[in-house]
């Protein structure tokens, strides 16, 4: 039988100190938010640059880091808050302002945009209080460590999420980061790194995550399957019990990452979500990869992992481990270029390099450690309500239907929150008269195929008492993540033509409620 988690915490905790006792000491750090810049899924979408170009100021207390956000010209105005000293409920209030929404019991990064968070000096630690990420976008939070969050208990902090992402967020990178609890559930402690309800293009790198019953999700529920494109690469799992992540729906790429003691199960794909899971290292641990606790099952393409004293549970109607062979049951392209370390020095380069207060270290490909590469100047970010600048625009409204199949008739189609009255398969009815809107301003509409189709141009029409409202929109590959044009109104988009299963209709600002009367998709 294994042992509750809040007793291998304080084996864990005793060798720690058995170390400091040794003299082991931590480098301090004096970091930069100029040096480094995102990678993974955080760098599609528009990119990830925090608050870089605005003002940097710093912070030693929770209420400090609210004032900055506060002080701000507007939500979107960009800001580097370097943060020094311990963060907890005795020092951080609520602070009121234009630019802010923030909360007593949180660090609240809520309906605002561009945004870096960094620890400095000594080190910036937040204990029991936790980091909470709402209908926000570009937000950077590097070199931190949050720790011991509970929901239960005394005192209590973000669910007992150390870092909590929820309600449409886009665009975020934590990087060099530890996140720790002292136990499970039974404990007060719930996720690490928890992702929900429309939570996407997230990277967590340099990263370390111990202690815990639950390392992190994407997805609350098997019906919240509107989260993904995250990336997992160069962080240290060690004594979780599950969740290494528990992915509903969506992508995940998972590379290098070191996984050392997951007690109960590790990578948890449910609910058609796809895991592409690299180069990891998985030492003393059991069902690190597969589906477990559902029927929901989910996929992935494994290559190039170690197995180290890893052992797997008998498959049922709930368990589906992919071991001990690991074969691949689906296939998953990523949009962007990156460098994989050799799977048999992962626990060697990320012990070098993960965590805070680590100097930013990184891999540089080849299984050695590096300082981090200068950040790429800032491109302009929208807020989460301000119109992103076109890059193309689509051609006037058709009138006409174009030459060729309409290959949106016979297939699927889903979205976002949809106004009352409306319905997702309106927009592929080939009836003009009939139309979905969002339950807001913005929101998602998609067509989806059961096998791949080759698109190269779409039709998007509104519906009457809807023409014009819509403003700018992204034409986005779900498949892969990769945004494939962004422009402004409706009419006929062309791209390259792109194999896909699913293509994603974003609109990001209207003048008013959109009327979408046709979703129109072809291959010429």
């Amino acid at each position: 039988m294994k042992r509750p988690i809040a007793w291998r915490w304080l084996a864990a905790a005793a060798a720690s100190l058995a170390a400091a006792a040794a003299g082991v000491a931590l480098p301090m750090l004096q970091a930069s938010a100029a040096t480094g810049a995102a990678t993974g899924y955080a760098t599609q979408n528009g990119g990830t640059t925090g608050g870089a170009g605005g003002q940097t100021v710093r912070a030693t207390t929770g209420t400090a880091i609210h004032a900055a956000l506060c002080n701000r010209a507007s939500s979107s105005t960009p800001i580097i808050i370097e943060v020094e000293g311990t963060i907890n409920h005795g020092n951080t209030t609520q602070v009121s302002g234009a630019s802010c929404n923030t909360a007593a019991d949180k660090i609240e990064l809520k309906q605002i945009s561009n945004v870096t968070i960094i620890g400095v000096g000594s080190g910036a630690i937040f204990d029991q209080l936790g980091i909470h990420i709402r209908e926000s976008r570009n937000i950077i939070i590097r070199n931190v460590t949050v720790r011991n969050v509970k929901k239960s208990g005394s005192p209590t902090s973000n669910g007992g999420d150390a870092i909590g992402m929820e309600t449409d967020v886009r665009n975020i990178w934590v990087d060099h980061a530890t996140l720790e609890a002292s136990g499970g559930e039974a404990e007060g402690f719930d996720g690490l790194f928890d992702m929900k309800d429309n939570t996407q293009y997230v990277t967590l790198s340099y990263s370390i995550l111990r202690n815990s019953g639950r390392g992190g999700l994407i997805g609350s529920s098997e019906t919240d399957t509107t989260n993904g494109f995250v990336t997992f690469h160069h962080n240290l799992y060690t004594n979780i019990d599950s969740r290494t992540p528990l992915l509903r729906g969506g992508i995940a790429h998972i590379y290098n990452n070191s996984y050392v003691s997951l007690n109960e199960s590790g990578i948890n794909s449910r609910a058609g979500a796809k895991a592409k899971v690299e180069n990891n290292y998985f030492k003393d641990s059991h069902d690190v990869l597969g589906t477990f606790y559902t029927s929901a099952a989910g996929t992935w393409q494994a290559s190039g992992n170690i197995l180290d004293n890893v052992t797997w549970s008998s498959p049922d109607s709930e368990t589906n481990p992919a071991g001990p062979g690991m074969p691949s049951t689906t296939t998953v392209s990523i949009p962007y270029a990156y460098q994989l370390d050799a799977a048999s020095c992962v626990p060697s380069i990320v012990s070098q390099t993960a965590g805070a207060n680590k100097g930013l270290l990184e891999s540089n490909g080849s299984c050695s450690a590096q300082s981090p590469t200068a950040s790429p100047s800032r491109s302009a970010t929208p807020s989460p309500t301000a119109s992103a600048s076109p890059t193309t625009s689509p051609t006037s409204s058709p009138t006409s239907s174009p030459s060729g199949t309409n290959l949106s008739i016979g297939a699927g189609s889903d979205g976002s929150s949809k106004a009352d009255g409306t319905s997702y398969g309106n927009v592929r009815d080939a009836n003009m008269s009939t139309y979905w809107s969002p339950a807001g301003s913005t929101g998602d509409i998609a067509i989806k195929w059961s096998t791949a189709k080759t698109i190269s141009r779409v039709v998007i029409r509104e519906a009457s008492g809807g023409v014009g409202a819509i403003g700018s929109w992204q034409l986005i590959n779900n498949d892969t993540g990769a945004v494939l044009k962004s422009g402004s109104g409706a009419g006929t988009i062309t791209f390259t033509a792109t194999s896909m299963t699913k293509v994603v209709f974003r609109i990001t600002s209207s003048s008013a409620t959109p009327r979408v009367g046709e979703f129109e998709t072809y291959a010429s």
